[in-house]
């Protein structure tokens, strides 16, 4: 059998990873600024994480959600207290695109509607409703294909009035801060108007913080910084550093009902170990502090080399563009010639998406090596 060919593959195998770096067979180390799509939140084989998956897998590993599992409980109430929303309700699951999905369901259940507004280059999965609410047609097959969602330019508080005005949508759904679009950041008016707007409409807001959420951005949901609570929080990514999990953050305003959401996977012994362990590092090393100062330090970096425009972004969720130059070729090459792995997004964009522990000294490596790049060409 093969592998179906989907992906478009560096000839570059890790093997092997220790905080802010990997390492391949050969034993040669790679700064890792992107974190497999800001996935690695708290470092690679952080040593409280392996011991805390280590540990739960020798005592189980799964069992489903028919019996009671506390580690589910402790995961609640760490969550809660660590992000501000302990009077929330937790959904667990699986991934960013079901986190979405079954924010999606929960927020048609509660109201009653149909439709849902996103907004322009917005990435918000691919399973079939996620992907319906994603602005990239070619990745929306005719199946996905649906009346149901509604696009409006994101920024546009005016065009967005609009649409929830007319009473027939059950969400609003927006991106902390876009990353596959490029690190596109709503404005905090836009988000706070949008939140005024969906509760005068008896509309959900959903905010998607699968990849700016779990500290990324210096606060432990890039929405905070606009100063409000939605209806429906969605995270994976950084949740568990690696292992496969999703969650919906829920309001206490959203009664529950039985079956109304299930997974078979989702919130099992294994994962919640991971994900405990990534909150408690993330509490007790202070990494939404480290998140907020060393992005500071790349952006106020950036803005001084000469060929780098429009750095952007908020803590360690950066984007930029280098003048002159593909974002292709600026990844590849820092990819072989200095050993650094970055991300892409819109063709012209180089993504930062490192572990939260990433450090001045390392980012200086990076703005170095950045440099000595562009002075070569």
């Amino acid at each position: 059998m093969n592998l179906f060919d989907v992906y478009s593959l560096y000839d570059i195998e890790p093997v092997t990873g220790k905080g802010c770096h990997v390492y391949t067979a050969d034993s040669t180390p790679y700064l890792d600024l992107y974190g497999g799509h800001a996935v690695i939140s708290i470092g690679h084989a952080h040593p409280r994480y392996v011991d805390a998956v280590s540990s739960q897998v020798a005592k189980l590993g799964f069992y489903s959600n028919s019996v009671k599992n506390s580690l589910q409980t402790t995961l609640a109430e760490l969550l809660g207290k660590v992000s501000g929303y302990d009077d929330y309700q937790l959904f667990l699951c699986n991934s960013g695109a079901e986190a979405n999905e079954n924010a999606i369901k929960l927020a048609s259940f509660a109201t009653g509607r149909r439709k849902l507004l996103a907004f322009d280059k917005a990435f918000h999965g691919r399973t079939s409703g996620a992907v319906a609410a994603t602005d990239n047609p070619s990745i929306v097959s005719p199946f996905n294909q649906t009346d149901n969602v509604v696009f409006a330019p994101l920024n546009d508080l005016q065009a967005a009035a609009e649409l929830l005005k007319t009473g027939e949508f059950c969400a609003a759904i927006v991106e902390g801060i876009q990353g596959v679009a490029g690190i596109r950041l709503p404005d905090d008016e836009f988000l706070t108007g949008l939140r005024r707007l969906t509760a005068e409409t008896g509309t959900m807001l959903i905010c998607d913080e699968i990849q700016s959420g779990y500290g990324r951005t210096g606060k432990f949901f890039a929405h905070q910084y606009a100063g409000i609570r939605p209806d429906i929080i969605t995270c994976a990514k950084g949740i568990a550093n690696g292992f496969p999990m999703g969650a919906v953050l829920i309001s206490p305003e959203i009664k529950p009902v039985k079956s109304m959401l299930g997974t078979t996977f989702g919130g099992n012994h294994l994962a919640c170990a991971a994900a405990i362990a990534v909150l408690r590092v993330i509490e007790q090393e202070k990494l939404v502090d480290n998140a907020r100062e060393v992005g500071a330090y790349l952006l106020d970096r950036l803005r001084e080399i000469p060929r780098v425009k429009n750095p952007r972004g908020r803590g360690l969720m950066i984007g930029f563009e280098v003048e002159g130059m593909k974002g292709a070729d600026v990844r590849r090459s820092l990819l072989f010639d200095y050993h650094i792995f970055t991300g892409g997004a819109s063709p012209d964009t180089v993504r930062l998406l490192p572990a939260l522990c990433l450090s001045i000294e390392e980012a200086k490596e990076f703005i170095d090596s950045l440099t000595r790049l562009l002075d070569k060409q």
